[in-house]
């Protein structure tokens, strides 16, 4: 998993998230309001949502496009448990918590495959990928 996660306000702008993508070299960020986590926003989103509408990156406001809700699993929940839990919710990432829910990283499809057997990661890529229609 990633451990050094960078996070951001529902009220900042899609571009300042553009930026830090870019700058860490990263897709997904976490969105906060206060101290809770309520989102996460991917490079995806911002073009699924944003760009492909035609709507202002410096105006729009990470609430807007962000994706609802936090999945999450446990720091020491087994490997193949956070394969299927991703291939079940179709989600490429996850957001790590302890035991106190705290949040410690995120852990993604590519890192469950380096760290799993082939089957368990492509199985969850497998139904990951199917569409949700």
């Amino acid at each position: 998993m990633t451990r050094d996660v960078q996070l951001l306000s529902s009220d900042q702008t899609v571009a300042e998230a553009a930026r830090l993508m870019r700058d860490e070299g990263i897709g997904a960020v976490p969105i906060t309001e206060g101290e809770k986590i309520v989102g996460m926003v991917t490079d995806r989103d911002i073009v699924i949502r944003l760009t492909a509408k035609g709507r202002d990156p410096a105006l729009t406001s990470l609430r807007e496009i962000m994706t609802d809700g936090v999945l999450s699993c446990i720091e020491d929940e087994p490997c193949d448990l956070v394969a299927k839990k991703m291939g079940e919710h179709q989600v490429r990432r996850l957001h790590v918590v302890g035991r106190g829910k705290q949040l410690l990283g995120i852990v993604s499809l590519g890192d469950l495959t380096e760290a799993t057997e082939p089957e368990q990661a492509g199985g969850a890529l497998e139904e990951i990928s199917k569409s949700s229609n």
